[in-house]
This record gives structure tokens, C-alpha cells and sequence, in this order.
């Protein structure tokens, strides 16, 4: 494996880990403090401390045009807002467990978007690793029938996917003229703006609560661990890596919110976790443990 195959998926894995951490985090934060405001909270930490690190640095920025900071915007509001809040619209109208399956299929996407935009090859690989880690990740969050009845909070779901896929994409696009630390502080930059009057508007019907120490903990953990660095390590390691491949680390999230759900919050490891996780690792083994060098297979050359 290349040397930037393994800090691409060293930093993808990071960014899925701490992901799945952090549905623990905001499940306590969010009795407290409503959606759109602890969403405004986490990026005005993340971008305040991403934009020190940048300054601190102090390397020289290279001039940004008007269709650069047009891309920052969209990646912003596809990413940032669209992806976010519509995770929270479509958890709100259907539920937990419909979110963790519909927004990881967020890779299915990303391979079709990476063949659209970036001219990725479809590769024999590539597909046996989606499906694996596909069929893992329904094992592990286990699939009810029942979830057909929440429609339209499905497809709002599928849309948060959607988005995130297109972002990926796009910050791989991106990363050919800025670094991966100014692509996700400006990003998250644009997103807080956007993000400004939802918050306002929430604020006149809700009040924040902080009353416990637990809360600023939970608050720093969202804005600090999961905004500036998990979006950090994602945007770096598909900067590293082929976007369809780099995908497949995503997968990574619903793995690691049931170990931290079994750990924090008392909840049980069953079979079928132990079954996905083999199918998911094995997806990711498939895809990333090959030779670089060797040729690729072309869905229309395996048929």
C-alpha cells in the first residue's frame, strides 16, 4: 500500500471514529441546547480554531478568485448546512435508526458522483467492496420493515446522503489548488453564516439550558473533535485518496457509534454487529490491501 493510500485511510478511519462518538455527545447536548443553535455552536468553534491554526502557521495563501470562494460557499451549503440540518429534519420525522442506515449509504453515491465529476473508473474492486461494506453496515444497524412507513423523513435522509457524497467530491475538487485545513475552515466558515438565521429563528421559540459541566464538555467534544478535526481528517484523506475508495472508510461511523453506545451508554453488542464489522473491514481490505499497479477491471470488461 502507498505511503498516502495509509494516511489517506488512517485519517478517513479518524474522521468516521470520531463521527460515531459523536451522535453519543449530541444525543446528551441536544436535551439542552436546540439543533440549529449547537449546530451555529460547533462551527463557530471549529472555524475560530482552525483559522488560529491556519495563522499560526502563517503559510502563504494562494489567491483566492471569485470562482474560489464561490466553491468554499457551495461546499458550505452542500456540506455544511444542506447535509447537517437535513440529518436532523429527517431523524426528527422518522427516527434514529432510519438515519443511521439511509445517510450510510452515502458511498453509493460518492462512487457514482467520482465517476461523474472526477472520471474515476468503476473498477470490479471497487463494486464487491461497496456491496460488502453495504450488506455490513444493514447487518450491523439491523433492518426493520417498519421503516418504509416514515416516508418523507426517508427521503429527506436520502438527500442528507446525497449532499454529503456531492461535498466529498467537490473537496476533492477543491484540493488541487487550496490545503485540506483552508478547505474545511472555510467551508465550515460559509456553513456557520448560513446556519446564522436558522439559530436566530430557533431561539425565539427555544432556550438554552446549561447546567452542567457535562454540557460545555459535550459542546467542546462537537465543535473541537467532531466539527474542526473530523472534518479535517475527511477532507485530507480524499485529498489522499481515489473518492470512490476513500468512500468506503465512511462506513466506519455506524460501526463506531455501537461501540460507544456499548460502552457510554450500556447498549448491547449483538451477532450481527460482529458479522457486519467482518463484512465491512473485509469491504475496506478488498479495496485498499491490492497493489496499486495493478490494472484495473471495468464493470464492462467483467461481464
Amino acid at each position: 500500500m502507498r505511503k498516502d493510500t495509509w494516511l489517506g485511510s488512517i485519517c478517513l478511519s479518524l474522521a468516521a471514529s470520531i463521527w460515531g462518538g459523536m451522535f453519543v455527545a449530541s444525543k446528551h447536548v441536544l436535551e439542552f441546547i436546540p439543533p440549529f443553535t449547537l449546530m451555529y455552536i460547533r462551527y463557530l468553534i471549529g472555524c475560530t480554531l482552525l483559522f488560529s491554526i491556519i495563522k499560526l502557521f502563517n503559510k502563504p495563501s494562494v489567491t483566492k478568485t471569485k470562482k474560489d470562494w464561490a466553491l468554499f460557499l457551495w461546499i458550505g451549503f452542500i456540506g455544511y448546512l444542506i447535509t447537517i440540518s437535513f440529518q436532523f429534519i429527517g431523524v426528527d420525522l422518522a427516527n434514529a435508526h432510519t438515519g443511521s442506515l439511509l445517510t450510510a449509504t452515502t458511498p453509493v453515491f460518492l462512487v457514482g458522483f467520482a465517476r461523474l465529476l472526477l472520471k474515476e473508473t468503476i473498477t470490479f474492486r471497487k463494486v464487491t467492496a461497496l456491496i460488502m461494506a453495504t450488506v455490513g453496515v444493514v447487518i450491523v444497524i439491523e433492518w426493520d420493515t417498519e421503516m418504509s412507513s416514515y416516508l418523507t423523513g426517508s427521503i429527506i435522509l436520502v438527500v442528507a446522503a446525497i449532499s454529503w457524497a456531492l461535498l466529498s467530491v467537490y473537496v476533492k475538487i477543491a484540493s488541487k489548488k487550496f490545503s485540506s485545513l483552508e478547505i474545511t475552515a472555510y467551508g465550515i466558515f460559509f456553513g456557520m453564516l448560513m446556519t446564522t438565521p436558522l439559530m436566530i429563528w430557533e431561539l425565539q421559540h427555544n432556550s438554552i439550558t446549561i447546567e452542567h459541566i457535562s454540557i460545555i464538555t459535550g459542546i467542546l467534544y462537537l465543535g473541537i473533535v467532531s466539527t474542526a478535526g473530523g472534518f479535517f481528517f475527511w477532507n485530507k484523506g480524499m485529498e489522499l485518496m481515489e473518492a470512490g475508495v476513500g468512500s468506503l472508510f465512511y462506513f466506519f461511523q455506524p460501526l463506531t457509534g455501537a461501540v460507544f453506545g456499548w460502552l457510554l451508554l450500556g447498549e448491547s453488542l449483538s451477532a450481527n454487529f460482529f458479522i457486519g464489522f467482518i463484512l465491512i473491514m473485509g469491504g475496506i481490505a478488498v479495496i485498499t490491501l491490492q497493489p496499486q499497479k495493478h490494472k484495473s477491471v471495468k464493470l464492462s470488461e467483467a461481464k
